[in-house]
C-alpha cells in the first residue's frame, strides 16, 4: 500500500466489501476503531465483524445505505457506530464493491461552539456544506442533510469521496483545493440524484473561499442549487432552435417527416411514428373523421437500430380503433397523454395485441399523440414513445412536441402544396410540349426535356413545325420563371409561334409579333407593369430542303450549334437580338446553305449553365459533347450531352435540347415552269404537269393534280400578276403545287351561290387536298395545295 494512498486515512475508518460479502481492503483507522488487523480481515466474511446477535444490512435498490451498526471488537467488546457505505460505480473501477466507512472524530467538536461553522450558515443561504483546509466535512446545515438523505452529525470529518460517487467528488475535490489556493469562488455544474429519487437532477455547486479574522484562508463553503428546470428548459429551447433548422429542408413530404423524428429520437422520445391520413395526392383531407381511422405509415425512427418497436412497416396501412391515443387526439385535435400505470392504454390495448405486445416487449410506459394540423386542416399524427426515458410525459414535454409538429406540419403542408401545384404544371408543361417529332422530308430531328429539380417546372420549350413547300421552322424559346404561370405563359408562346408559323411569316416579323404578343402579356399580368415584365427569349429558324437554306432569328436566346458533316462545330455568329416583350427594337436575321447532312442544336440557358462556370465554359464543353453529333443517331447525340452538361441527378433548371440533321430534296424530285399570262395557254402547262407525274411515277394521281393544277393557275392568270411561276415537289408520299405571282392580295375560300359562274375553284381545291394555303414572299405571293399518295385521295 502507498503512503500516499488516500484509502488509508488515520481520520476515518474505512472497509470495502465485495459484492459475495469478503472483506478486499482494510485500512488502519479501521484497526484502530475495531482492533482487527488487515492479514486478519481482509479475504474473510464481513459478517464476521457483527457483534453477537446483531443483524447485517440489508442494503436498498439505490447505491446507498446508512445507519447504526454494533461491530465485534477484536477484545471481544462491542463497538456502536454510525456506518456510511455506498456501491462503487462503473467509472470509479469499482463497480459492485461496498465502500463502508465512519469517522473516529464523529461529534468531538460542538458545533454550535465552532466559529467556523456559523459563519458558514450565516453566509449560506441554501443547501450548504463546510470543509476545511484538509477537505473534511466540518458540518452541514439541514437543507444539506436533506439534499443527501444522510444526518449532519454523523457527517462530520468524512470527505468528499466518503459520501458518494468517487469520480464526481474527485472533480469536486480538485475545484475545492483550486478554491483554498487561490481564494477565488469557483461554480461546478454536476448532477445528482436525489435521495428517493430514480432520476439525477442538474444541479449547480458554488464554491467559496471561507477566511478567519486575519483574512487566512482555512476553509470552503459549498452551497448546492438546483438548476433541473433551468437546464430543461435551456435544453428544449435548443431542441425547438434545432427543429426550426433541420426541420423542412426540402420540399418532400416523406424527408420532412424523416427530419421530424430525426429532431426527436432520442431528444424527447424513444421512439416517434408519424401517419399521415389517406387522401388523393394532394388534395386536403375533408369531412368528418370516421372510426377506426386508417392512415398510412410514412416514417417511424427509434433509438434502437433497426426499429424493432414497430408493427407497421413504411408505407402500409394501420388502422386505429376509437380507444387509441392516435384516434382520440385526430378526432379531438388536442394532444393525448397515455400512461400504462394508469390504465388509459388498457381499452386499446385490449383490442390491439401487435400493440400490447410492442408495450410488454420494450418496457412501453408513456404515448403521447399530437395531432398534425395546417392551416386548419389535419394531415395526420405523429405518435412518441418511451421507454428508455425513465420519465412519463410532462406538460413542458406536451408543449415541446406541439411546437415541434406543429413546425412539421407546416412543412408536410407547404410539400404537399408544393406537389400538387408541381404536378400540374409538369402536367400542364407535358401537354404544350410536342409529344413526338414530326417526320418531315426536311430534317430528322430529337429532343430532351428535364424539369428543374428544385424550383420548380419552367417555361422552357420547343417545336418543330412542318410549313409549306416541305420547309419546317425550328423553335426553341424560355420564360423567365417557374411554376403554373411561366407554364402557362409558354402555351401562349407556342400556340401563337404555331399560328404565326402558318401564315409563312420569316424569322425576323414572326418575332416581332411574337414581341408584341409578350409586350401585352407584361401589361396584363401587372396593371401598370411595364416592358419586361414578362421576360422571353426564342429562336426561330426555317429550313428549305430544296434550296438547302437555313434562315434564322433570334430574341436574347442562346445562338444554335452547327455541326456540318465534316464534323466540325462552331457557334453560329448571328445577331442576338433583345429578349421579348420589350417593345419597338428590331430583330434581323441570318440566313446560310447548310449541306445536306448539317446537324444543328438549340438548347436553353439551363443545359449552359448546368455545372457552373460561366456560359462560355458551358458553351466550350456542349461543342466538345456534340463533336460526334455529325455521324450516329441523333438520340444518342442527345443523351451523351445531357450526360456531359449536367451534374449528377437532376437538372438545376429548366433544360430543353432540339437536335435536327438536315435532308436535301434532288432537283430532280422539284420541276419549275413559267407560265404566260393568257387562260389559253393553260392546257399545254397540264400537258408538262402530266409528263413529269410520268416521269416521278404518279400517273394515278393525273386526274386530282391536273385539275389543282388548272385552278391555281387559272386563278393566278385571272386575279394575280405576272409573273407567274409553277413549281411541283415530289417526296416519297407527298406532292406539293406550288403557284406564285408578285400580287399580294391573298385568295380568299368562299361558297359560291347556285347561279354564280365562279367561286368554286379554291373551294374544289380544298376538297381535293390534305392542306392548302398561301404565304407571302418578297416578289409576291404563293398559293400552295399538299396532295398524298393515290391511296389517300
Amino acid at each position: 500500500m502507498r503512503a500516499d494512498d488516500p484509502f488509508d486515512d488515520p481520520v476515518t475508518a474505512r472497509a470495502v466489501i465485495a459484492a459475495d460479502g469478503t472483506v478486499t481492503r482494510w485500512n488502519k483507522a479501521a484497526q484502530r476503531l475495531l482492533g482487527h488487523r488487515a492479514e486478519d480481515v481482509v479475504g474473510r466474511p464481513a459478517a464476521r465483524l457483527l457483534a453477537d446477535g446483531a443483524q447485517a444490512p440489508r442494503p436498498p435498490g439505490d447505491r446507498r445505505w446508512s445507519g447504526t451498526l454494533a461491530l465485534r471488537h477484536r477484545d471481544g467488546g462491542t463497538v456502536t457506530v454510525w456506518l456510511l457505505a455506498h456501491r462503487g460505480r462503473p467509472e470509479d473501477g469499482e463497480a459492485d464493491d461496498w465502500l463502508a466507512v465512519t469517522p473516529l472524530r464523529s461529534g468531538d467538536t460542538d458545533p454550535v461552539g465552532d466559529p467556523l461553522l456559523w459563519a458558514a450558515m450565516l453566509q449560506s443561504p441554501c443547501a450548504t456544506v463546510v470543509f476545511g483546509e484538509d477537505l473534511r466535512l466540518r458540518g452541514a446545515n439541514d437543507a444539506m442533510a436533506e439534499l443527501l438523505g444522510l444526518p449532519a452529525t454523523h457527517l462530520r470529518g468524512l470527505q468528499p469521496g466518503d459520501i458518494g460517487g468517487r469520480h464526481r467528488a474527485r472533480e469536486l475535490e480538485q475545484h475545492m483545493r483550486q478554491v483554498l489556493r487561490t481564494g477565488r469562488g469557483h461554480d461546478v455544474q454536476t448532477r445528482l440524484r436525489v435521495r428517493g429519487e430514480s432520476h439525477e437532477d442538474t444541479w449547480l455547486a458554488r464554491i467559496a473561499p471561507l477566511t478567519d479574522d486575519s483574512g487566512r484562508i482555512v476553509g470552503v463553503c459549498v452551497t448546492a442549487h438546483d438548476f433541473t428546470e433551468q437546464n430543461r428548459a435551456r435544453a428544449r429551447l435548443q431542441l425547438v432552435n434545432e427543429a426550426s433548422v433541420r426541420i423542412g429542408t426540402t420540399l418532400d413530404v416523406t424527408r420532412t417527416a424523416q427530419e421530424l423524428t430525426e429532431v426527436c429520437v432520442p431528444a424527447l422520445a424513444d421512439f416517434v411514428s408519424v401517419d399521415l391520413l389517406e387522401h388523393d395526392q394532394g388534395a386536403d383531407p375533408t369531412g368528418p373523421l370516421i372510426l377506426p381511422v386508417s392512415l398510412r405509415r410514412l416514417t417511424h425512427r427509434s433509438r434502437t437500430a433497426g426499429n424493432p418497436e414497430s408493427v407497421t412497416d413504411l408505407g402500409e396501412v394501420v388502422v386505429y380503433p376509437a380507444a387509441s391515443p392516435q384516434a382520440d387526439s385526430l378526432v379531438t385535435g388536442h394532444s393525448v397523454v397515455a400512461s400504462v400505470p394508469s390504465g388509459d392504454l388498457d381499452p386499446w390495448l385490449a383490442v390491439d395485441e401487435a400493440h400490447a405486445r410492442q408495450v410488454r416487449e420494450f418496457g412501453v410506459h408513456s404515448i403521447l399523440s399530437v395531432p398534425l394540423r395546417a392551416r386548419g386542416v389535419t394531415l395526420g399524427v405523429a405518435a412518441f414513445t418511451r421507454f428508455r426515458h425513465p420519465e412519463p410525459f410532462t406538460h413542458d414535454d406536451v408543449l415541446l412536441a406541439e411546437e415541434i409538429t406543429a413546425r412539421a406540419a407546416v412543412c408536410i403542408d407547404n410539400a404537399r402544396r408544393y406537389s400538387r401545384e408541381r404536378e400540374t404544371t409538369l402536367t400542364l408543361q407535358r401537354s404544350l410540349l410536342p409529344r413526338g417529332l414530326p417526320r418531315t422530308a426536311a430534317v430528322d430531328a430529337a429532343s430532351r426535356y428535364l424539369p428543374a429539380a428544385r424550383t420548380g417546372v419552367g417555361g422552357d420549350w420547343f417545336d418543330v413545325i412542318p410549313l409549306s413547300g416541305m420547309r419546317v421552322a425550328m423553335v426553341v424559346g424560355g420564360v423567365v420563371g417557374h411554376g403554373i404561370q411561366a407554364s402557362a405563359t409558354t402555351g401562349r408562346l407556342r400556340t401563337a409561334v404555331r399560328t404565326l408559323a402558318d401564315i409563312d411569316l420569316a424569322p425576323e416579323e414572326l418575332l416581332t409579333h411574337l414581341d408584341d404578343l409578350v409586350l401585352h402579356l407584361s401589361h396584363e399580368s401587372g396593371g401598370d407593369a411595364g416592358p419586361g415584365e414578362v421576360g422571353a427569349t426564342c429562336l426561330y429558324a426555317v429550313y428549305d430542303p430544296v434550296s438547302r437554306r437555313c434562315a434564322l432569328s433570334r430574341a436574347g436566346h442562346p445562338p444554335p450549334v452547327l455541326i456540318p458533316p465534316d464534323g466540325s462545330v462552331r457557334i453560329l455568329d448571328m445577331p442576338s437580338g433583345p429578349p421579348l416583350g420589350l417593345g419597338g427594337l428590331p430583330f434581323e436575321s441570318v440566313e446560310l446553305e447548310l449541306p445536306e447532312g448539317s446537324v444543328l442544336g438549340f438548347y436553353t440557358d439551363g443545359l449552359v449553365d448546368g455545372r457552373g462556370g460561366g456560359t462560355d465554359a458551358g458553351l466550350h464543353l456542349l461543342c466538345d459533347a456534340l463533336s460526334h453529333a455529325a455521324s450516329g443517331a441523333l438520340d444518342e447525340a442527345c443523351d451523351r450531352v445531357l450526360h456531359a452538361m449536367l451534374p449528377p441527378g437532376r437538372a438545376r433548371d429548366d433544360v430543353a435540347l432540339l437536335l435536327t440533321r438536315t435532308r436535301g430534296l434532288p432537283s430532280s424530285r422539284v420541276a419549275t415552269w413559267d407560265i404566260p399570262a393568257d387562260p389559253a395557254l393553260v392546257a399545254p402547262v397540264r400537258k408538262r404537269v402530266l409528263d413529269q407525274l410520268g416521269v416521278w411515277e404518279l400517273t394515278d394521281m393525273s386526274f386530282t393534280v391536273e385539275l389543282v393544277v388548272s385552278e391555281l393557275v387559272t386563278n393566278a392568270i385571272r386575279y394575280g400578276a405576272p409573273p407567274i411561276r409553277l413549281r411541283l415537289i415530289c417526296d416519297a408520299s407527298t406532292l406539293i403545287c406550288e403557284v406564285s405571282d408578285t400580287s399580294h392580295t391573298a385568295p380568299h375560300l368562299r361558297r359560291a351561290k347556285t347561279w354564280d359562274e365562279g367561286g368554286r375553284g379554291l373551294l374544289l381545291v380544298a376538297q381535293l387536298t390534305r392542306r392548302w394555303g398561301s404565304r407571302h414572299t418578297a416578289e409576291g405571293k404563293t398559293i400552295w395545295a399538299e396532295l398524298g399518295s393515290a391511296e389517300d385521295l
